[in-house]
């Protein structure tokens, strides 16, 4: 099913539109590529800031550097360990650029619209891969932007969508800006992806740093959190916020509504259920 996979989150994605016309976002995860690391990045002047940005950054000692545009995004291909060596060349290179996420097989792709011409834009439909985080967002915590949108990627391909509304994120956004984790906006939902980012860094897999978020973060959320091996599901306490499972020997699916899942391939033998409140669930190959 990776072939397909491109084609049926879009599917799922805008079956959901009327949960958020704002924005929408997507993470694919695809093919590593042996010591390359991929930075998807976003400008609102893709012409003038993309042209010519791979001679430039040669000239700043980022060797075998390549560029794939798509639209106002771009995925620049560089060596791993020259990561934050482009993230800094980047900012004096093109100021008004913005870093969507970093791995080496993540890419992220958001915009403002709605999800049937964010999908379109970026020809998410033909992409691959072995798993993939989609989203629709109703601002209600902040403003309407690019980078408002979700999937939020605060670490090495990891993301985080979030379904809520966090009520302790100003006092851990300074907390984890002390730790040295880069936030780019006043989100709440950027802090929740920083936070695991955080826990994850101290050695805790997705699941424990998912147990760990429970005690820590006040609120109300159901998040969907994307790593390169896998992804994770949790609900706050209350789980106010709806969601719904499917399994099958293939495949593992999440949708807010039910109404994401039905055109699924096997989706009329699989397991669906929905997730209970305060437990963990990930899943990784």
């Amino acid at each position: 099913m990776e072939p397909q996979l491109g084609s049926l989150l879009s599917e799922m994605l805008v079956t959901m539109t009327d949960r958020g016309p704002d924005s929408a976002g997507i993470a694919i995860y695809g093919s590593d590529q042996s010591n390359l690391a991929k930075i998807t990045i976003q400008s609102p002047d893709p012409e003038t800031d993309f042209a010519g940005l791979t001679d430039e950054l040669r000239k700043a000692g980022i060797e075998n550097v390549s560029i794939l545009p798509k639209s106002t995004h771009a995925v620049l291909t560089v060596p791993a360990d020259q990561i934050d060596a482009t993230r800094s060349a980047l900012c004096d290179l093109r100021p008004d650029v913005r870093v969507m996420g970093t791995g080496s097989t993540m890419e992220i792709y958001k915009e403002v619209g709605l999800p049937k011409d964010v999908l379109e834009r970026f020809k998410i439909a033909d992409m691959a891969g072995s798993h993939g985080i989609g989203h629709t967002r109703m601002a209600t915590e902040s403003a309407v932007t690019t980078l408002g949108a979700h999937p939020f990627s605060t670490g090495l391909d990891q993301c985080l969508v979030h379904n809520g509304s966090l009520s302790n994120h100003n006092n851990l956004r300074r907390s984890l800006t002390h730790d040295g984790i880069r936030l780019e906006t006043q989100n709440d939902s950027e802090v929740a992806a920083a936070y695991l980012t955080g826990e994850m860094a101290k050695g805790k897999n997705l699941g424990a740093a998912l147990t760990s978020a429970l005690d820590d973060l006040d609120g109300f959320f159901t998040f969907v959190v994307g790593t390169k091996s896998g992804f994770g599901v949790v609900r706050d306490p209350i789980a106010c916020k709806p969601a719904i499972m499917a399994e099958t020997d293939a495949y593992v699916a999440f949708g807010s509504e039910y109404r994401a899942l039905v055109n699924l391939p096997g989706i009329e033998t699989a397991r669906v259920w929905e997730p209970e409140p305060a437990t963990v669930y990930f899943w990784e190959h």
